[in-house]
């Protein structure tokens, strides 16, 4: 990278996380003006518009690209519209050791006074905890399942293509004319539908204000500029945003642009972590790097550059401040863009492009946290291809995710998507799943498979949190054949996915009256046709999904129990619950015998993988086609980011030898230490669960750098990954390092300042994981190729 991409790079590393109260301050006297003498929409267009007339604007030294969500680099607003943050929580987000946001001591007050009066009884997070059942608290207060929006808003998602086709007033004559064509005599909703696109069009105001008051900063700079080549930048800056966002861009530089202050409009209407994602950047790019490279406008060099630029100010912004669960759910800064790169082109031919490998280029110089990057690895790319994306996996660092073309599309086919709108699908957040501007795919929260089991084997009874959460359907044992604990299990699954779903039923009728998204309908397809709101279905599909963690850890319980109580008769089933109610402390043979003596998923072994499918299709079956309030339906997809360690802290021992308040398995990864036959019988067994009929899965593997040294580590590393996308996998991705680096990086923290892992669907810096998850991370076995 060159001088000013390192010295912007270095910027957004060094500077600290923290709390940017301009947003609140703006919202609430918004608020104050309005509510009540306009529509719930068009208020939350005046939201965005009153902010983006009067926010302080950051052009930093040597910038190509423009905008900030806050006052600068690492600025995270608040939104307390969603979550009122107390007094108390403000001051544990400063001074925690870990994912802190510091706040300025005026800030203290301005909360505790005008901020928490105001909204502390209107906000989303009140509204959702006023409204639930007991039995919907006790479960989310006990673990039993997470909840995505009790801290966010819906989002998400990736929106249209058409922002590299059409301008904010093209937008705006396509809300004029749906507002004209309202027919107020035969259509009930005529009404609603107005004020959905009024705000609409407010909202397209606010982005074009945002872009002029750039276009006018430029301009203000470069008349004070004295050196002549920055002076030029910012004189192309200022045409760049005269351009963008009122009119479609013209050039590489326009089109990157445009989707920054896209990005920045999304992010900061309503904090929809997972973060907004751009999609298939490089195919969204290509034609205006062509265009330009022919007209001698761009080389190589600079449309490199540019990328960097755009990387810096992903890497800027930190995801929203969380705290209590939704924290322990998602505990890192990374706020989950994620690129795809590669694929197939909306005609199914090879996707690989030059944008393709200029992207790989940037991600391997960059090395940044932000934004997640991915590879689609189509049968049709080029090898060239893969091996390049390998070759900075390996490097240890765990970008990019590779992730299964072919399976993306059939899994938007069997979701009811069209053709067209599959191909042109792909994944953001962590692995999900989604027509791309099509589509409103929103992530509820996380479902703890494995505590199901163990309220199983109690009556229904959480030992952990003392309530009766479960059905009364019998103690361990009562069941007389691993049939009928299964049986039992399986009554407890579809019990407490009902207890779910009826909670998140509610949480999206509140969302679509009182949050409605204006910003974000404008730029998913059919929301301005429909006049409907994204959060209230506007978009072409919608789709919910629970995800569901632990499968590593259930299977190899449920094997440890069948194998050794009904099968082998090892030992009894009370022998076996009172060794877990000791943490199997005096228990070493029963320990022995679950942890090393049993069938373990993870190693091409059909006893143990033959569970794990009827373990995913029974929570398949649960939960996939019940409808949603959207017009959708539910559907499942299988990854924890940091929640394996959240629900394994609520958790006693486990079956399978699993220590008490210890992480359970994450993503569709074997259990820790049970994989012991190499990454191609991990695959074999991943592989045999229906990654098609799921929104996305995740597996992690692990090796040391010396496995995938040369280029015969290479080949063997795309190899894997080709192997397992001929089975349907659905996505790999790799830590390339040896465990005692990570000892030492845990014991010596300050020395490995740098260090980066692969955690779930992203990467964070080690020193920043708590060190339940670092343990996690060193104690993944590290696999070779035999």
């Amino acid at each position: 990278m060159n001088e000013r991409v390192k010295r912007l790079r270095q910027e957004s590393l060094d500077t600290q996380a923290h709390i940017d109260m301009a947003r609140a301050k703006s919202m609430t006297a918004t608020y104050e003006k309005y509510e009540g003498s306009v529509s719930i929409p068009e208020l939350r267009a005046l939201v965005l518009k009153e902010y983006f007339s009067t926010k302080e604007l950051y052009l930093g030294e040597g910038e190509l690209i423009v905008g900030e969500k806050g006052d600068g680099p690492q600025a995270a607003p608040t939104f307390p519209e969603l979550c009122c943050h107390t007094s108390e929580d403000m001051h544990v987000m400063n001074d925690r050791e870990l994912i802190n946001f510091k706040v300025k001591n005026a800030d203290y007050a301005y909360q505790e006074q005008e901020i928490i009066p105001f909204w502390e009884k209107r906000s989303i997070r009140k509204k959702i905890l006023s409204n639930m059942t007991p039995a919907w608290k006790d479960c989310y207060e006990a673990g039993l399942f997470t909840e995505f929006m009790e801290q966010r808003g819906p989002g998400h998602t990736v929106g249209s293509a058409k922002i590299y086709e059409k301008g904010f007033l093209d937008y705006q004559a396509d809300i004029d004319a749906a507002i004209a064509n309202l027919d107020y005599l035969n259509d009930k909703e005529a009404l609603d539908k107005k004020s959905e696109l009024l705000g609409m069009r407010i909202a397209c105001e606010a982005v074009m204000i945002l872009g002029e008051r750039y276009r006018e900063l430029a301009l203000t700079m470069a008349a004070k500029e004295t050196d002549e080549k920055r002076k030029e930048e910012l004189l192309q800056i200022a045409k760049n945003c005269e351009v963008v966002p009122a009119h479609k861009p013209q050039t590489y530089w326009q089109a990157i642009q445009m989707y920054w202050f896209v990005h920045l409009g999304v992010t900061t209407e309503l904090n929809p972590w997972d973060a907004y994602s751009p999609g298939r950047l490089d195919q969204h790019l290509i034609p205006f790097y062509k265009e330009d490279a022919k007209a001698g406008r761009l080389d190589d060099e600079q449309a490199l550059e540019l990328l960097e630029c755009l990387w810096v100010k992903f890497n800027n912004q930190p995801a929203p401040p969380k705290v209590g669960i939704t924290l322990k759910e998602s505990s890192t800064y990374t706020d989950f863009a994620n690129i795809n790169t590669g694929g197939i082109t909306p005609d199914g031919e090879n996707g690989v492009n030059e944008v393709s490998y200029l992207i790989l280029d940037c991600m391997d110089e960059m090395k940044l946290l932000q934004p997640s990057s991915n590879v689609q690895i189509s049968r049709k790319t080029p090898t060239k291809f893969l091996k390049r994306a390998c070759e900075i996996s390996r490097k240890g660092w765990g970008q990019p995710a590779f992730y299964n073309t072919e399976a993306i599309v059939q899994e938007l086919l069997n979701a009811g998507k069209s053709l067209a709108d599959a191909r042109c699908g792909g994944t953001s957040g962590c692995v999900e799943t989604g027509a791309f501007g099509n589509e409103a795919y929103i992530l509820t929260g996380y479902f703890n498979i494995p505590k199901i089991l163990e309220l199983t084997l109690n009556n229904g009874f959480d030992t952990v949190s003392g309530k009766q959460l479960g059905l009364k359907l019998g103690s361990a044992p009562d069941y007389k054949s691993y049939e009928e604990l299964f049986a039992a299990f399986k009554k407890q699954i579809e019990y407490f996915v009902e207890v779910k779903i009826t909670g998140s039923n509610m949480i999206e009728e509140i969302y679509a009256h009182y949050m409605p998204a204006p910003f974000l309908s404008i730029i998913t397809n059919d929301c301005i046709a429909r006049g409907r709101d994204y959060n209230a279905g506007g978009a072409r599909y919608n789709t919910k999904y629970i995800q569901g963690v632990g499968i590593g850890t259930i299977t190899d319980s449920l094997a440890a129990i069948k194998y050794n109580v009904f099968d082998e008769k090892k030992f009894s089933m009370e022998e076996l619950i009172a060794a877990m109610k000791d943490n199997f402390e005096g228990h070493e043979r029963i320990l022995n015998l679950v942890r090393n003596k049993s069938p373990k998923y993870g190693n091409d072994d059909d006893y143990a993988d033959d569970i794990m499918k009827s373990v995913f299709k029974m929570y398949h079956d649960t939960v996939t086609g019940r409808p949603n309030m959207t017009g959708g339906f539910y559907r499942i997809n299988m990854l924890p980011t940091t929640c394996h360690v959240y629900f394994g802290e609520v958790m006693m021992a486990s079956p399978n030898g699993r220590l008490a308040h210890t992480p359970v398995s994450e993503g569709i990864s074997p259990e820790k230490g049970a994989d012991t036959f190499g990454p191609t019988a991990v695959v074999k067994s991943a592989s045999k669960m229906d990654h098609l009929q799921t929104g996305g899965t995740l597996l992690n593997q692990k090796f040391t750098p010396s496995v995938v040294a040369g280029e015969e580590g290479l080949t063997q590393m795309a190899n894997l990954v080709r192997t397992y996308f001929n089975m349907d996998g659905h996505h790999i991705q790799f830590n390339v390092i040896d465990r005692q680096t990570l000892l030492d990086a845990q014991a010596k923290p300050e020395e490995y300042k740098d260090l980066i892992v692969r955690v779930a669907g992203y990467s964070d810096h080690f020193r920043n994981l708590s060190k339940a998850l670092q343990d996690e991370i060193i104690n993944r076995t590290e696999q070779a190729f035999n």
